[in-house]
């Protein structure tokens, strides 16, 4: 059991950290994409889809990292007046919720990958990279993410912290 949390919160760490990455780098590409079109008068191609794509992998690939953290939005006015046992139940009970709504997340978002790869769709911009790029974070992010939710249930019962 500890193994296992202690797997899953190193990958959602190194998806934060990637995460951050991607955001970072969005950072700077919107500020060669300022340069370059009000400086230098010129057109930009892929800048704005690049940016685009990044924050939106870094959402998916973040979000573990958010879970491990609590830092999603939780309303729990119940959980803290509730006995000990009761707060353990109505935490797992929304662990399983987020386990379903992730997991048919994760699925359908392999789906789409899946067929955006074997069809070997592309964006239809100047650019037109291959959709299945940017399709890839939906499914691992949100796929780690209920690998996540199962980490944080097992805390909850008796595992490592």
């Amino acid at each position: 059991m500890s193994l296992y949390i202690s797997a899953v919160s190193a990958v959602s760490r190194a998806l934060g950290v990637f995460a951050m990455v991607l955001t970072g780098t969005a950072a700077l590409v919107v500020t060669h994409m300022v340069i370059v079109r009000y400086f230098l008068n010129g057109s930009t191609i892929w800048q704005t889809e690049y940016v685009i794509y990044a924050l939106v992998a870094a959402t998916f690939l973040g979000s573990p990292y958010v879970l491990l953290h609590k830092g999603h939005v939780n309303v729990d006015l119940f959980q803290l007046r509730a006995s000990p046992p009761v707060r353990r139940l109505l935490q797992t009970l929304s662990g399983l919720v987020g386990i379903a709504f992730c997991a048919l997340l994760a699925w359908s978002g392999w789906t789409y990958f899946h067929e955006a790869w074997s069809y070997g769709w592309r964006t239809e911009t100047v650019w037109a990279i291959p959709l299945w790029i940017p399709l890839l974070p939906l499914p691992v992010g949100i796929g780690m993410m209920v690998l996540q939710y199962i980490a944080e249930i097992m805390k909850i019962h008796g595992g490592a912290k």
